[in-house]
């Protein structure tokens, strides 16, 4: 529930502090508009109450340090134990552990999509596929789109640890099994060939490419992560291992706009094997690139999603050929 507070101010009476409202810019059926329960998500998980603080806004509620891997981890376990029924979750040290309400958000609009084509209706089921570019050691499109949905989820990546912490994830939740299948891009410079099959056929394709063009850019990344959150980088403290991420998941050649331009290449060679392409793109700058390639491939229909979680602000590109 929103919560007020009447305590005095410096200047004089009490303050009547508006209650908070929901996160109105995320997507209406996303299951984290409101504020954290930390209560109920530690109940879940009583490993979450080892990482609670006092919030620096207000003592009288908790939250964590969202700079503390660990604390964001045991949170990401708890949302996915409560919200998505995945009792066993966790990614190795040094992997990316994302944001689950922005990520529910591109699941969220990802349905509206195919719903566009269904007169409304979001269509639920198993027969729905979807391919997940970069899967990730954390799995984090699957769980959630098989669970709001009952999607089935083919996810890739070019890293092989990761994709075993993914399998771990699968293996430990048995509802999973039938869902989520996992498949090894043996060439990082490829983004369809070598995944999908000439038997293939997908309904939408998800993609959270490396936005950085190298790993310097990376570090910096992190730097400018660590004193949005208040952290200052000259006490010793290593935003690089505290945000994690392997260089996969974080840089590439030519960057996010390269990534995306090969991705946008591929795609007019199985326009016949999937419905909706699809791609987050971080960078505003790097849209006239983007819509510059999709021209280039005859793309007949695109459409672009604005999607925000706090400051950081992102867009959804997708396209398809019919």
């Amino acid at each position: 529930m929103p919560r007020s507070s009447n305590r005095p101010t410096r200047n004089g009476p009490k303050k009547i502090r508006t209650p908070v409202q929901e996160k109105l810019n995320l997507h209406p059926r996303n299951r984290h508009r409101g504020r954290y329960d930390f209560a109920a998500l530690s109940q879940a998980l009583p490993a979450l109450k080892d990482f609670l603080i006092p919030n620096p806004f207000d003592a009288s509620e908790q939250t964590i340090d969202f700079a503390n891997p660990a604390a964001v981890m045991a949170l990401n376990a708890a949302l996915l134990k409560v919200f998505y029924a995945v009792k066993s979750w966790s990614v190795p040290p040094g992997y990316l552990c994302p944001p689950i309400p922005g990520r529910a958000d591109y699941v969220h609009h990802a349905a509206d999509l195919l719903a566009s084509d269904r007169n409304g209706t979001i269509p639920r089921g198993p027969d729905i596929r979807v391919l997940d570019i970069g899967v990730g050691a954390n799995c984090i499109y699957p769980l959630i789109g098989h669970h709001e949905y009952g999607w089935r989820f083919v996810g890739s990546d070019v890293d092989a640890v990761a994709l075993r912490a993914a399998q771990q994830i699968v293996d430990n939740n048995a509802s999973l099994a039938a869902a989520i299948e996992l498949r090894l891009q043996a060439s990082p410079q490829k983004i369809f060939d070598g995944i999908v099959t000439p038997d293939d056929r997908f309904d939408f394709v998800l993609c959270n490419p490396p936005f950085h063009v190298s790993a310097q850019a990376a570090e910096a990344g992190a730097v400018r992560k660590w004193k949005n959150l208040g952290k200052d980088h000259n006490r010793g403290a290593n935003p690089k291992l505290n945000f994690g991420g392997q260089a996969a998941e974080l840089w590439c050649e030519g960057g996010e706009a390269g990534f995306v331009s090969r991705m946008v290449a591929e795609s007019a060679q199985r326009k016949n094997q999937v419905t909706w392409f699809s791609t987050l793109v971080s960078q505003e700058d790097n849209l006239p690139a983007i819509y510059a390639a999709l021209r280039e491939v005859r793309a007949r229909k695109v459409e672009t999603i604005t999607m925000a979680q706090g400051q950081k602000k992102s867009r959804l590109v997708a396209w398809h050929f019919r």
